[in-house]
Formats: C-alpha cells, sequence, structure tokens
C-alpha cells in the first residue's frame, strides 16, 4: 500500500521555482479548449451508451456568456432508465474484489494527472474561478481518489473476522450465552446498493468525484447528476464520467445523467431502486430531499452535506495583519461561492476601527475580472440568480445596518454578472448574518468579551466551519472547546475558514451542516457508503 501524498500541484512549481511553467501549461489548456472542446453538443450517458433527449440545455459561460457546451434535458424517464442500468451492474461491480475497484480507482488517478491542466481550464470558464483555485481542485480531486483507495487497503475492504471459542460443556436449550460450539464470525461491510450522486456547481470536480469516489470504491453502483439547471457544470461532470470509463469502471456501474433537479433529481430521491443519495448543496434542498424520501417511507443512505455561515472571531490578542489575510482569502476568494466562505467575522471593540481599516485596504486590492487572467482574484458570479442575491442582500445591509465597503456592480469589459467584495455591519439579529449568501459579502459585529463571541459564532443553525485569530492560549482552549463547527481553523493565515486538505482537515458539518457527523476526506468517510452485516458459522 503507498503512502498517501496530497497532489499541491501550485505548490510543487514555486517551490522549485518554476511558477512561470505553471502558468504556461495553464494557458496552453484554455487555447487548447477553446479551439477543441468548447461549443459540442453532449449526450447523456447510461450503461455506456449515448443517448440524446427531446429538449436540450446550452451551457454558457458566466465569464463572457461563451457557449461551453449543448446538453441534454433528462427527463425522469432518462433517470428510471439509468437507475434501471445501475441496479443491474450492481451485482457484477459489488462482487468485484475490493482491490481491483482501487486499481481502477488508481487507473483513474493518472487520467486525472494527464488531462490535469484542460480539466481546470474547462473548470475555470465553466464557473468562473481562477487557475489556482481551479488546478487547486483537481488536485483534490485526485487526493480523494488516492485516499480511499488507501483507506479500502488499509482496512481490507472493510472486512473483520473474530470468533468465539467451544465450550466444554453444552446445554440442551439455547439462551443468550448459552454454551456451545466455536462460531467463525465475519463482519463485513457491505453497499447499499445505487447511489444517487447530486453536485454542486462552486466544486464541480473535486466534489463530484469524492462522493462518485465513495459509492464506487465501496462497490455501489452510480447515477451521477452534475448541477443542470441555473448554475450549470456539466461538462466537467462529463469529463468525470470519460475518466471512469476510460480507467476501467464497467458499463451501467456509473451513469451521468443531465437535467433539472424537479425530474432528475426527484426522481433519485423517490425511487425505490435507489438506496442511497451523496448531495452537497443548499440546507433547505437536502433538507427536502430526505423529507421526500421518509414520507414515501423510503429509507435510503443520506450522506449530505448542507452549506454553511461560518464566522471568524478576532480578539485584541490577535496578528491583526494574519486574521486581515486569513478571514479576505475566506470571504472573497472565489467571490465567497463557497460553502466554507467566512460570511460573518466578530472582532473585538478595542481593534475594530484597525482591523477594518486594514480589510479594506486589501478588499481594494483585489483586482476584479476575467478569472483566466492571471493577475485576477475575484471573477464572475456564477449566475443572475447569484447577482439579484447579491444586490438585494445589499439593499437589506443599507436599510438596516452600514455599509463599510464595497457593494457595487463592476464593468469589467465582459458580459458576465462582475461585483466588489463588500463589508457590512449589522446586529447579530439581522436576517444577514443567518442567511447562507453564497456572494462576496461579509457581515461584520463586535464583542467586548469572548464569551459574547462565542455566543454569536454558534448562534446559527449551521455548523460547517469556523475560524479564530488568537495568540491567547485560554481563547483558543475556550475556541476548541465550544465551537459548534465540524471544521475549525485557529491563525491560519492563508484562510480562516477554508481550504480543507484531504486526509489532513476532514471536512463534515455540525448541527443543520451535515447529518452524519462524518466528513470528507477522513478514515469515517467510506463506512457511510456501507451497512454492516454479522455472519456467524457455527462449527
Amino acid at each position: 500500500m503507498s503512502s498517501f501524498q496530497n497532489e499541491s500541484t501550485y505548490r510543487s512549481y514555486v517551490e522549485r521555482g518554476n511558477e512561470a511553467e505553471f502558468d504556461k501549461l495553464f494557458e496552453e489548456a484554455v487555447e487548447r479548449v477553446k479551439r477543441e472542446v468548447l461549443g459540442k453538443k453532449h449526450g447523456i450517458f447510461i450503461n455506456g451508451k449515448e443517448i440524446f433527449a427531446n429538449e436540450e440545455l446550452v451551457e454558457r459561460s458566466p465569464i463572457d456568456g461563451a457557449v461551453m457546451g449543448t446538453f441534454q434535458k433528462g427527463t425522469q424517464e432518462h433517470a428510471m432508465q439509468a437507475i434501471s442500468a445501475a441496479k443491474a451492474a450492481f451485482e457484477n461491480w459489488s462482487g468485484t474484489d475490493y482491490r481491483e475497484r482501487v486499481k481502477i480507482m488508481r487507473n483513474a488517478v493518472e487520467l486525472f494527472r494527464k488531462h490535469k491542466f484542460e480539466i481546470a481550464a474547462i473548470l475555470s470558464m465553466e464557473n468562473g474561478k481562477s487557475r489556482y483555485e481551479s488546478v487547486g481542485e483537481v488536485d483534490e480531486a485526485i487526493d480523494f481518489l488516492n485516499y480511499y483507495s488507501d483507506e479500502m487497503l488499509r482496512n481490507k475492504g472493510f472486512v473483520r473476522k473474530t470468533r468465539i471459542g467451544a465450550s466444554s460443556k453444552q446445554v440442551t436449550a439455547g439462551f443468550q450465552g448459552a454454551p456451545g460450539n466455536e462460531e467463525r464470525i465475519t463482519l463485513p461491510l457491505r453497499p447499499y446498493g445505487v447511489f444517487g450522486v447530486i453536485a454542486p456547481f462552486n466544486f464541480p470536480v473535486s466534489i463530484s468525484t469524492g462522493m462518485s469516489t465513495g459509492a464506487l470504491i465501496t462497490g455501489n453502483t452510480v447515477v451521477f447528476k452534475p448541477s443542470s439547471t441555473d448554475n450549470m457544470t456539466m461538462l466537467t461532470g462529463l469529463k468525470i464520467y470519460e475518466m471512469f470509463r476510460e480507467a476501467g469502471v464497467p458499463e451501467g456501474a456509473f451513469n451521468y445523467i443531465t437535467g433539472p433537479g424537479s425530474e432528475v433529481g426527484n426522481e433519485l430521491v423517490v425511487s425505490p431502486d435507489v438506496n442511497g443519495i451523496a448531495f452537497t448543496g443548499s440546507r433547505a434542498t437536502g433538507l427536502e430531499m430526505m423529507k421526500r424520501a421518509l414520507e414515501l417511507n423510503l429509507t435510503k443512505a443520506f450522506i449530505v452535506e448542507m452549506g454553511g455561515k461560518n464566522p471568524t472571531i478576532v480578539s485584541k490578542k490577535a496578528d491583526i495583519n494574519d486574521a486581515v489575510d486569513g478571514v479576505a482569502s475566506a470571504a472573497f476568494g472565489f467571490d465567497g461561492q463557497k460553502c466554507s466562505a467566512c460570511s460573518r467575522v466578530y472582532v473585538q471593540d478595542s481593534i475594530k476601527e484597525e482591523f477594518v481599516s486594514k480589510l479594506i485596504d486589501k478588499m481594494r486590492s483585489f483586482k476584479i475580472g476575467d478569472p483566466l487572467k492571471k493577475e485576477t482574484y475575484m471573477g464572475p458570479l456564477i449566475s443572475q440568480k447569484a447577482l439579484d442575491k447579491y444586490k438585494t442582500s445589499m439593499e437589506e445591509a443599507k436599510s438596516t445596518g452600514k455599509v463599510l465597503y464595497g457593494g457595487n456592480t463592476v464593468n469589467a469589459g465582459l458580459q458576465g454578472a462582475y461585483v466588489e467584495p463588500a463589508l457590512i455591519e449589522v446586529e447579530q439579529s439581522n436576517k444577514l448574518m443567518h442567511e447562507e449568501l453564497f456572494v462576496p459579502i461579509l457581515a461584520l459585529g463586535t464583542f467586548k468579551k469572548f464569551d459574547e463571541a462565542l455566543q454569536k459564532a454558534n448562534d446559527v443553525e449551521f455548523g460547517l466551519t469556523a475560524g479564530l485569530y488568537s495568540k491567547n492560549r485560554k481563547e483558543m482552549t475556550e475556541f476548541t472547546r465550544q465551537a459548534q463547527a465540524g471544521v475549525v481553523y485557529i491563525n491560519r493565515r492563508t484562510s480562516a475558514t477554508t481550504g480543507a486538505i484531504v486526509g489532513m482537515h476532514t471536512f463534515g458539518g455540525w448541527k443543520g451542516s451535515g447529518l452524519t457527523g462524518k466528513g470528507t476526506g477522513s478514515r469515517y468517510y467510506l463506512p457511510q457508503f456501507m451497512h454492516e452485516q454479522s455472519v456467524a458459522v457455527a462449527k
């Protein structure tokens, strides 16, 4: 078994003094994708066969409206066909030795590496990420494949064996704990069956690959639905399908279907032939799916991550420069369109003026525009719907609080929705302190005593990530003990609340941010895709 190592492409180029080569490879991939990939027509893939629907979906880049490709508007009937194919493939795939499944996932690793910059270029054009974010996301997909492969090998396919020794005495009637013959006991974790994997737009490569790998490597079959409506990321979804198929995942074991959630997603939820759902998205959608299944008396496994309203506390005992850099990165990287983005910051009142001044200086420095350009930090919002959310949230901030910086649209000379990063100050009771916005708006609050900051930080229905800046050991200990979040960072200059590394930081939400309390990139992730069985054989 190999020793797991994170991919870390950009870091490796920089540490070798070869950042120019990194940029060259990305920029060449952009031109290659524009020339060879964009604008084509694509089907859905069921049981290895390409299928075309009666209606189509046109995916456009949020950068400038360029056509990424034409895809199929899958229907309930298509979803049913995909489920049927996955169900038929289950016996063969689940019966494949786990070491062979691992081998196939390792094949996928090499394919992702081979096409890394091409996939990253597509991703940047598809959802507006910078080259650094996009290459890092493909790296994360590779990390998920490798880490989960290692976990399957480390746990020997998740099968344990034990025995009960024979008793020297026998009884004629059985009861709990009665003496008897030797029993040899096998305790396997076995796959559920068919998993619906419903992916988000903001991490369409890494999260989609991670959820799909979790299902596939444990022996489940998959119906995969990338984001296909307001926020389209169907082209990267197609690339994931191609990687898995070329790696050796058999026909029917992994099916790719595009289409609206009201038809395709709904059928995955209500079909009795779908045994589990892996979903990343909004809390409202996640809860609605679970409710619908329960109302139909369906006992599906749900592995869900449902967003956050992530706080950072900045104590007067913090390194303010570290805090400014970390909060700015977490709040405004990828325009705040991350479930882990810092959307609330609580600053001790004695340092508020200094912190706000330095943070605004940092915000002013952000280059806004075409994310394919090296110097750009903030690209476009994903859609008109996101822009509308930004505008209405800023109107709310103006009427109920203070706008300290930003809040305006930006003319970047492109067709997309470009906006300024915004810093607002509102009361704790304000809905902008509680609703997940998914736009680059950071809400500021203050506190006098540290326990007040903790109370405010925990005062939301979410519990995904949280950050602290303080050099005081007591405050660090109290934050660790009391923070109601699955992912907690302290004094992290790179980012206050974002950037979990596979195999290092597990990523899972508490409260309304999750369901199982187990995170991705952790030793506890794969068992969620299996149920336990006890097999006892008496001699």
